[in-house]
């Protein structure tokens, strides 16, 4: 019975151990981390391999803190700064911190200095618009992307740092149910707009 404890203890040991290596560490041949994968309105997105990745911390010329490089927080605050001239009041914290949960759907997210909408929403999503993402089991801190494409039921946002197989960018159906815009994707908290 010993045996069988101390075999099932190092599969998991293993197993975790495995799993934040991977979160770190590229597993795709095909890029190197810092590489340009795609573009939006001249702002580069960069290739980061595994989602925990980090490669030190973007400031802009003045200063001002943008993220850490090849994160996707770090290309959707260099997005608004470099593409539409805009300073994050808080320039600190995670995906998911994005979105404040406290506010009424249109109300301002004044860490962000941004209008705050719900997932759903009265306000259709924008080409522009700022994707607030919950985390997950594997990735507590949560997500944000860039909406860059809306049809009447379909966005397409692009992203960086999806994981070291995800694509730059992606599609959502949307939907209109009972008078409110529905981005399909149940991780989608909301979105902000400048």
């Amino acid at each position: 019975m010993k045996k069988r404890i101390l075999v099932i203890f190092g599969i998991l040991t293993l197993t975790v151990i495995g799993f934040f290596v991977a979160k770190r560490i590229n597993l795709n041949p095909n890029y190197k981390v810092g590489q340009k994968i795609d573009e939006l309105n001249g702002v580069d997105v960069y290739y980061n391999g595994g989602v925990g990745n980090v490669s030190g911390r973007r400031l802009s010329d003045g200063g001002y803190n943008l993220g850490l490089k090849y994160q996707c927080v770090e290309f959707v605050k260099r997005y608004y700064y470099e593409e539409l001239n805009h300073k994050m009041p808080d320039s600190y914290g995670h995906a998911k911190d994005f979105f404040n949960s406290n506010l009424k759907d249109g109300e301002k997210n004044k860490q962000r200095n941004l209008n705050q909408f719900t997932n759903p929403s009265k306000s259709k999503p924008q080409i522009n618009d700022l994707v607030v993402y919950s985390g997950t089991t594997m990735n507590k801190y949560g997500h944000v992307s860039i909406i860059s494409n809306v049809s009447e039921n379909e966005i397409e946002i692009i992203q960086q740092n999806p994981g070291p197989f995800g694509k730059s960018r992606e599609k959502f159906d949307l939907t209109m149910e009972n008078g409110k815009w529905r981005i399909k994707n149940n991780r989608i908290l909301g979105w902000l707009r400048k």
